[in-house]
């Protein structure tokens, strides 16, 4: 269960790192576009004015229509005398005219320098970060406005580290509580596996018993009467009842190994063992396995589960099957095929215990043999899917 528990921590917390960096990107997102919107309101009010603002306040009257005392923002009657800026007019000939110089930051001779270089831009932006600057005409002739947004940008900024640092707190705090509380969270799981695998060894031992005595009373009687063919039934019977105890057993027990598994090694030895099977019905069987393929995890579960896909092809092909075994990049992909007369389709009920497909009917089987392949897969941290399609049924598993 320490995989489980793994899982559940690495799954959450990937999902608590993507729900906070989404809110609090969209959060400075935001605010950064509201300091924005209020610099174009203010070097609007600019163009509005020819390059500066208009000298209202001598007439009585106010330089935003409906502005207020209050907090400093673009419409507050201090903006005037607060706003940092420079214009710079252009006329036909693109000589430079500075009309307004209200900033420290730069002389006249760079306040210039600066706008010939923005002569040429869009509409509106942003220069040297902290810059907002606005390119319009009037009169046929071409204004550049700068005004300094820092001060407006600095709470958006600590509003920026401040929510950083706050995700990385909160992401810690969580993985300590994961970590610390994980195991009451998955012991209801633990509990209903620990019965699982109970239930299923208790069930095997059970059914040891009777299979053994089965199995000494049809040798008496083959002793004493000479075998006939309802005493050779029954013995394919008693040890096919074995083989599915013993891989329930197994399924309950599957347990991901952490050492690198030799992939290639398991698919030829599977495929080498269940060669017989092929012949025996007739079919052909193509391998393209690729050399020196490993994964992370699998060991004798995986072994099994390949040697699975081998013999579900062998018993459900008409004619031909194929193997393939390859990498790409970091991905490794076991495909086995064979011809079947199935529907075209995902066949996803194929990988459920017990269950059999339409072309099943009159072919020996239990049911459970796909089940255990795809167990065995995702306990390797792989995934597995089933396809028909062109007369073709295709397992893959990847890892």
């Amino acid at each position: 269960m320490n995989k489980v528990r793994r899982k559940l921590v690495v799954s959450a917390m990937a999902a608590l790192l993507i729900l906070l960096t989404a809110l609090l990107a969209l959060i400075n997102v935001i605010n950064f576009a509201l300091v924005a919107e209020d610099a174009d309101r203010i070097t609007e009010t600019i163009a509005e004015g020819g390059g500066e603002f208009r000298d209202m306040m001598k007439n009585g009257e106010e330089p935003f229509p409906g502005g207020r005392a209050g907090p400093m923002g673009p419409d507050s009657p201090e903006t005037p005398f607060t706003a940092r800026f420079f214009t710079v007019r252009f006329d036909k000939n693109g000589k430079a005219e500075t009309v307004a110089h209200n900033i420290s930051a730069f002389t006249e001779d760079e306040a210039k320098e600066i706008a010939g270089k923005l002569v040429g831009e869009k509409r509106t932006g942003w220069v040297m970060t902290t810059y907002r600057f606005r390119v319009y005409k009037k009169s046929g002739e071409t204004y550049v406005t700068v005004i300094d947004q820092g001060r407006e940008l600095t709470p958006s900024y600590r509003i920026l580290t401040v929510s950083v640092i706050g995700e990385a707190v909160v992401l810690i705090l969580a993985l300590a509580f994961l970590s610390a509380f994980s195991r009451k969270l998955i012991r209801p799981v633990e509990e209903a596996d620990r019965k699982q695998k109970k239930f299923i060894g208790e069930a095997e031992a059970a059914i040891k018993v009777p299979l053994t005595v089965i199995g000494a009373d049809v040798e008496i009687i083959e002793r004493t009467s000479g075998p006939t063919d309802r005493t050779a039934s029954i013995r394919r019977q008693v040890v096919r009842m074995a083989e599915i105890t013993k891989r329930l057993r197994t399924m309950s027990l599957i347990e991901g190994e952490s050492t690198p598994f030799d992939l290639t090694a398991a698919v030829k030895d599977a495929a080498k063992k269940k060669r017989e099977e092929f012949s025996e019905r007739g079919v052909s069987l193509d391998l393209d396995i690729a050399e020196g393929v490993t994964i992370k995890e699998g060991g004798e579960a995986v072994s099994r589960a390949a040697e699975e896909l081998f013999r579900n092809a062998a018993k459900f092909a008409k004619s031909r099957a194929s193997a393939t075994l390859k990498r790409d990049g970091e991905r490794v992909t076991l495909t086995v095929t064979n011809d079947a007369d199935l529907p075209d389709g995902p066949v996803e009920q194929a990988f459920d215990r017990f269950v059999r497909l339409p072309n099943a009917d009159g072919v020996e089987g239990d049911g459970i043999g796909l089940c255990s392949v795809r167990d065995a897969v995702r306990e390797a941290g792989g995934r597995v899917s089933a396809v028909c399609s062109a007369g073709e049924f295709t397992v893959r598993a990847t890892f």
